[in-house]
């Protein structure tokens, strides 16, 4: 039996309107940030731009992945385009890695060599980066719970929201204390930020590709409550992967008492992977366990 959920909406295609608002604020600020950091001379200003040109290529590239995966499936991609959101995912993680192995070595050059910077312009622009960073952040908070790729996105967001703060404290420290070196420090900072968040979004979208086993799933708990069927003697063969964020799908052979009684094994089946683990997409074949092969003793050996 293939069970299907119906309708091709996707957690991320829900979470469009909140993509779309955060895409342009990041995208009209971005350039302001640019522009400022050039005029100030901060590294860390320029960097945190650059940080927004990756979160608005992010938001860009959730909103044509949730576009695309709405798609129906054709004969030549049955389950259709789920994937893309997770290929989106993926590509940002590994931008966001680049960028942040070019932040670290820019920083390291101007800690070797510092230069001026105005402080308070760099002040004024860090904490209005910070205000549009924090609404953005805010939007997608609640998408982020449904899907890997709005989740890029809000990672991204919420990281620069805190690369952004980072940039306020080194704008004060130059201000109080005229240390210039606290802007390639904190650009440092900005890069250690994203890091550790994009290497977990990283392994997230790798183990969907790779059709891991979601991580929120146990194929010991899965088999059990299958097995519990009444008519269930045993499941081998168990495999659960996941299509895109939110849809798992999964594949078992089972042996059963009494093949007759498909109907209904089929149905029990299904509303327990719905009930206990939100598993929609299933693919069961119902089997009997094979007659005992019977051994003829012959004479004995002379």
């Amino acid at each position: 039996m293939d069970a299907h959920a119906h309708g091709r909406t996707t957690a991320a295609s829900r979470s469009r309107a909140a993509l779309s608002i955060t895409l342009a604020l990041t995208a009209g600020f971005m350039v302001l940030e640019l522009a400022a950091g050039l005029w100030t001379g901060s590294l860390a200003l320029v960097a945190d731009a650059g940080h927004m040109l990756t979160d608005a290529a992010a938001l860009a590239l959730a909103l044509f992945a949730s576009w695309i995966a709405a798609r129906p499936p054709t004969p030549a991609k049955t389950y259709g385009y789920y994937r893309a959101e997770i290929l989106a995912a993926l590509v940002n993680a590994v931008v966001l890695l680049v960028v942040a192995g070019g932040i670290f070595y820019e920083a390291w050059q101007r800690i070797r060599a510092p230069s001026p910077v105005l402080g308070v312009p760099m002040a004024v622009v860090a904490a209005a980066g910070l205000g549009v960073n924090v609404v953005g952040a805010w939007l997608l908070h609640h998408g982020a719970h449904e899907s890997l790729n709005v989740r890029a996105a809000y990672l991204e967001v919420l990281s620069d929201a805190l690369s952004s703060l980072a940039v306020l404290v080194a704008a004060a420290v130059v201000i109080t204390t005229g240390l210039t070196v606290a802007d390639p420090l904190a650009s440092a900072a900005i890069a250690l930020l994203i890091v550790p968040r994009t290497w977990r979004l990283l392994r997230q979208a790798v183990n969907v590709l790779l059709e891991g086993t979601p991580a929120h799933l146990e194929l010991t708990e899965i088999e059990a409550a299958m097995t519990r069927v009444s008519g269930v003697r045993r499941v081998h063969d168990l495999h659960v992967w996941t299509l895109t964020s939110g849809r798992e799908a999964m594949s078992a052979h089972v042996v059963v008492a009494d093949v007759r009684e498909s109907e209904r094994l089929l149905e029990a089946l299904h509303a327990v992977l719905h009930a206990r683990f939100g598993i929609d997409h299933t693919t069961i074949q119902l089997e009997t366990e094979p007659p005992p092969v019977l051994r003829i003793k012959g004479p004995n050996p002379v």
